[in-house]
């Protein structure tokens, strides 16, 4: 008879959870195959204002970037589909910036520290929200928070939530869905 071992079996399903943690999830609704939801120009909800201090220290507010396209992507460092797309948005942002878009990250990391070596290791070009409890991310509109990291939502010059993409992005995926939003011009 084997010796029963709950060890490994304890150590498989935690990171089995931790996995899922990372993984995509679909909102209802949706199409299962795309993580993209587009949302038409008349049905957009305006994205609250999100404040708070940089992993710099610095202070930082979403509304700060209005009339650019702005990529609101949030991740944690431990994250491991959060740290193979970092590269893509530090390279989107130094191609798009001079077009208009703005990438702004919101790291949920407990710990500031953590999000700080994250961005020195990615040596991340845009600056990053610390929200260790999400309360910035609470305020999101129902329906645009997502279960599951990274997620990233696009944000319309008029400030106005246009997409949300739930799972790691590539830069050309990024470059796509900005595209049309950088040809719309602000209302105001």
């Amino acid at each position: 008879m084997t010796p029963h071992r709950p060890l490994p079996l304890l150590a498989l399903l935690l990171l089995t959870c931790s996995l899922a943690a990372c993984a995509p999830r679909q909102e209802t609704g949706g199409s299962p195959a795309s993580p993209l939801t587009r949302v038409p120009a008349a049905d957009r909800k305006t994205a609250p204002d999100l404040t708070g201090s940089s992993l710099d220290g610095r202070a930082v507010r979403l509304a700060d970037y209005r009339g650019k396209v702005v990529v609101l992507n949030v991740w944690a460092s431990w994250c491991g589909p959060c740290r193979a797309e970092a590269p893509e948005l530090s390279k989107v942002q130094q191609e798009l910036a001079a077009k208009g878009v703005q990438v702004l990250g919101v790291d949920t990391d407990a710990e500031r520290a953590r999000g700080r070596a994250f961005q020195n290791e990615h040596k991340l070009v845009y600056p990053s929200l610390h929200d260790p409890a999400s309360r910035q991310l609470l305020r999101l509109p129902r329906g645009y928070r997502a279960p599951a990291l990274p997620y990233t939502l696009f944000i319309d010059r008029d400030g106005k939530i246009a997409a949300k993409y739930v799972s790691r992005l590539t830069g050309a995926q990024i470059r796509a869905i900005t595209r049309p939003l950088l040809a719309e011009r602000a209302s105001g």
